[in-house]
């Protein structure tokens, strides 16, 4: 694959269409990563995953925008221990991704997947297809895919679902995800006592009090994993020869109450750059380049720390509409962005943006909100 070549999810799903001759073809001798798994030599220095007692590599696989098996192949054969997926990327494809990558290695890595809140049947069903995509009898951990407030962390429907996939060993441990309301989604938690590991999106520009939640959860012998670590990932002729990107994902990796990130790869290079940056230790230079990325992306990144809910009339959410702008515009992804903006509820989308002038919302970070919506209306609207 060429180092900017990029499979869109379209593209994939007319290849899958020739079913078991797509696999055999990423099974042959010309994709030697697929064909054998043979095992970096590289050591990681293993972190364990809270109260599940899983030793887990610190620099662990996003796989939400993967496209080509053979990038995880070669991750787990560096030595990468764990792979995040979720029912809903790629509208499931990603899963059968990930499920292709992992075939005849499967008990060498931790996987993780996650499913949406819904009715008790709906869920127990999304459970049923994530394993039946991804080729296993059963997943390391589950996690409720988003949770955007502490009432969704009581949610007994779904408590009794993770029960019942447990007690059926479909899968070891739960957890959940979350974007939105993070540090109080986390405390929640803490007070059912019932779940195994929480990921969250957490970065050098994170709000401090998130890390005070994360060292909490960590103290509760829940296992925290960290995604969204690169700040967005936003390119600026500004930064010149520095690279953020390794800078960011050592900084998260300092954090003794991380056990692993998730950043997402796409392609060799990214593979090879995140390896680098968690077999060195942060240094003057990487603080140096994050300092100069800060005052770059300082106007552009929302820092999801859900200060700006509830003020808007009309009940648009803000952080998740910015979160969306930031895959289109950061990411360069748009149908990632349309996905995930399409998930939201109708009440929280920009709809009664399209003939507002001036936004109402204040950023606790000094946004500017007005403009920020104003793009996500040509985005999305």
């Amino acid at each position: 694959m060429a180092k900017n070549e990029k499979l869109s999810r379209r593209v994939f799903v007319k290849r899958l269409s020739a079913g078991a001759a797509v696999t055999a073809s990423l099974l042959h001798p010309a994709f030697p990563a697929l064909a054998e798994s043979k095992k970096s030599t590289t050591a990681f220095h293993l972190r364990t995953l809270g109260r599940t007692g899983m030793q887990y590599t610190p620099l662990g696989f996003g796989s939400m925008r993967t496209s080509d098996p053979a990038v995880i192949r070669k991750a787990i054969d560096m030595g990468v221990n764990n792979i995040d997926t979720a029912r809903v990327y790629m509208d499931g494809q990603n899963e059968i991704i990930v499920g292709q990558a992992i075939k005849g290695v499967r008990n060498s890595i931790f996987l993780t997947t996650k499913i949406k809140l819904h009715t008790k049947k709906k869920m127990l069903k999304d459970a049923e297809k994530s394993l039946k995509a991804l080729g296993t009898d059963h997943v390391d951990t589950l996690l409720l895919h988003s949770m955007k407030q502490p009432s969704d962390i009581e949610n007994q429907d779904a408590l009794e679902v993770l029960q019942q996939l447990k007690k059926q060993g479909k899968i070891r441990f739960a957890g959940f995800s979350t974007h939105r309301n993070m540090a109080a989604n986390i405390r929640a938690s803490l007070k059912n006592k019932f779940f195994d590991v929480i990921l969250v999106a957490y970065n050098f520009k994170s709000d401090p009090d998130l890390g005070n939640a994360i060292k909490e959860a960590a103290a509760a012998n829940i296992g925290v994993i960290a995604m969204k670590t690169q700040a967005g990932g936003y390119k600026d002729d500004r930064m010149k020869s520095l690279n953020p990107h390794q800078a960011a994902l050592k900084w998260v990796l300092s954090n003794e109450n991380i056990t692993a990130a998730i950043p997402s790869m796409i392609t060799f290079e990214q593979l090879e750059e995140n390896f680098a940056a968690v077999s060195n230790k942060m240094g003057w230079l990487d603080r140096k380049t994050l300092d100069r990325y800060s005052q770059v992306i300082d106007n552009q990144l929302c820092r999801l720390c859900s200060a700006c809910e509830g003020q808007c009339p009309h009940g648009v959410s803000v952080s998740d509409v910015n979160r969306c702008t930031m895959y289109a515009d950061a990411y360069e992804d748009y149908e990632l962005a349309l996905t995930n903006y399409n998930d939201l509820a109708a009440s929280e989308k920009i709809t009664s943006c399209i003939d507002c002038n001036q936004c109402v919302v204040h950023c606790a970070h000094g946004l500017d909100l007005t403009a920020k919506m104003k793009r996500a209306v040509v985005l999305f609207a």
